[in-house]
């Protein structure tokens, strides 16, 4: 059975990753810095790990005979740096921090977590191969980790509780502190909003990282390709997957003008968000609205 790799891939982007950074130095000094979401566990005794690598990289052949590389699991405020790492430059490292592990293989600064790996096998596995690493040191930073899903950036939001209120063990008397916490009621709230807001996008037949790329090039017509990826925290490589995705669809054309079909779908998708918009804050006057909106946007210019 045949399938269309685009639509695979596709496919696959439901499973939710994480994001790292592998890191390697050459004996002669040259290092090598990839993006990738295909890290895994594979055993605790001894304790091994994986990653696979495009056989085309140009990477590879220092990987390959590394003794050891570095997995760098990025933080929520790294996207930046995932960037960096996933885009053919010169120097990945210029202005990037970090420091020597296991084999000199380039530890990052400010990850959430790290493994310092023996190369200890490497598996032929289709287009790619299959590093595994056996882990000599490893570091936990307890940040919050950068994810990956739907061609889209992501942060993790624990679950707070999925039971009503009423069904909850805990009451919100024998809780009171946790239930007064703002930051506690904040992710309750976005919790809630993703759990009927995200079905209804997905409705549409779009992904996240496609429904949001229409919405910006529908909110800014004439933006250049440079611009849009600066705009969606989404991979720079999901942008051109995406890009091509709404031409297949006839969403827009090749100059990223969206077409009748593409307005109609933009139409659409802003008519679901002004729905759950006005779901969510139907008790509230237009007053109460302004000013919740005027606090989210000072919380936002405090904490950017």
């Amino acid at each position: 059975m045949s399938f269309d790799p685009k639509e695979f891939r596709r496919c696959l982007g439901n499973f939710a990753t994480g994001v790292t950074v592998i890191t390697a130095q050459a004996e002669d000094g040259t290092k090598v810095g990839v993006t990738a979401n295909s890290f895994n566990s594979v055993s605790l005794d001894p304790a091994l790990v994986l990653w696979s690598i495009v056989k085309e990289s140009s990477s590879y052949p220092i990987l390959e005979k590394a003794s050891h590389f570095a997995v760098n699991i990025l933080a929520a405020d790294q996207i930046d740096l995932s960037n960096n790492f996933a885009r053919p430059s010169d120097d990945k490292f210029a202005n990037v921090a970090f420091e020597a592990g296991a084999g000199q293989a380039p530890l990052l600064h400010n990850t959430a977590a790290n493994f310092q790996c023996e190369n200890y096998q490497i598996v032929d596995g289709g287009d790619h191969w299959i590093m595994i690493g056996k882990v000599v040191a490893f570091e936990n930073n307890g940040r919050s980790p950068l994810l990956y899903v739907q061609g889209s950036y992501a942060g993790a939001i624990p679950f707070t509780g999925t039971q009503s209120p009423d069904k909850n063990v805990a009451s919100h008397e024998t809780l009171e502190r946790l239930h007064n916490s703002a930051i506690y009621l904040m992710n309750k709230v976005l919790q809630k909003l993703q759990e009927n807001y995200l079905p209804k996008q997905s409705a549409t037949g779009l992904s996240s990282s496609e429904a949001r790329l229409l919405l910006v090039l529908s909110d800014a017509p004439n933006v250049s390709y440079d611009d849009l990826t600066n705009l969606v925290t989404i991979p720079e490589p999901d942008v051109q997957a995406g890009i091509e995705r709404l031409q297949t669809s006839g969403l827009i054309n090749q100059a990223m003008a969206l077409t009748d079909k593409g307005l109609e779908m933009a139409d659409r998708l802003w008519a679901i968000s002004k729905q759950q918009t006005d779901e969510v804050f139907s008790s509230f006057d237009d007053e109460q609205y302004q000013s919740f909106k005027l606090q989210l946007q000072t919380l936002l210019k405090q904490l950017s």
